[in-house]
């Protein structure tokens, strides 16, 4: 069966060419799910589960027809198909992270509390301080549900990758969700240590040093930028903590 047309928004505009190339739901979480490199067709199932396999498909081939990914052959023994984005692709990085740090500040929370390792990702490279980090030099292995990644800070820089370090040092395990209730500060990580939710291997006080480089930023207030709160919202207090 022949997939609808692509829709567009018929404009010359380069925004709206833009999105007409990663604006359809779920490209941006595909670009997202490749950022740390090629990821087979299974492997982006399982990143993006609420996502059907026909949609999934689609997507794929609308990027890779754009010029955002490429699918090529890995050889043997290997000898499976991988999707990696272009170098013009992975220019879409800094729009992934800032759009991910302008969404930490909604003033909605999102009503879900689904998340996976690559979001996690997103989040440290979107919330990371280099200002904080000067003068850090950490590393930091980080196994999230089945994904194993390691962060290294250095010279007000964060790296991250996939895969254990080499020369080992710090170790954190836990689920994705249970690592981003840690790093938000809605679980205190005492309470994820006692109860076995997170799993540390190495100094406690440099996985806190590591922790305050990803500050959360302050909600925004929900009011339109040019007006201020109404006297009744002043009176009974926000909805949105």
């Amino acid at each position: 069966m022949a997939s609808a047309k692509k829709r567009s928004y018929g404009e010359s505009c380069r925004f709206a060419h833009a999105l007409d190339l990663v604006g359809e739901r779920w490209a941006l979480l595909v670009v997202r799910e490749l950022l740390l490199g090629p990821r087979r067709f299974t492997d982006l199932r399982n990143g993006l589960p609420n996502a059907s396999t026909n949609i999934l498909a689609e997507r794929l081939r609308e990027l890779e027809q754009g010029g955002v990914l490429r699918k090529r052959r890995l050889p043997p023994p290997a000898a499976a198909s991988v999707y990696e984005l272009t170098e013009w692709g992975r220019e879409l990085e800094p729009v992934v992270t800032t759009l991910g740090a302008w969404g930490a500040r909604s003033p909605f929370p999102p009503d879900t509390e689904a998340i996976n390792a690559s979001s996690i990702v997103l989040a440290l490279r979107s919330l990371f301080d280099a200002e904080t980090a000067a003068g850090v030099e950490l590393e930091v292995e980080l196994a999230l549900d089945d994904e194993e990644l390691h962060a290294s800070v250095r010279e007000g820089a964060l790296e991250i990758g996939r895969g254990p370090l080499e020369d080992g040092g710090l170790r954190v395990a836990a689920a994705a969700g249970i690592f981003a209730a840690v790093l938000t500060g809605e679980l205190p990580l005492e309470v994820a240590l006692d109860s076995g939710e997170l799993e540390l291997n190495g100094s406690k006080r440099a996985f806190r040093s590591f922790l305050k480089l990803f500050p959360m930023p302050e909600p925004c207030s929900g009011q339109p930028a040019s007006s201020s709160p109404s006297p009744e919202a002043v009176a009974g207090g926000s909805n949105f903590a």
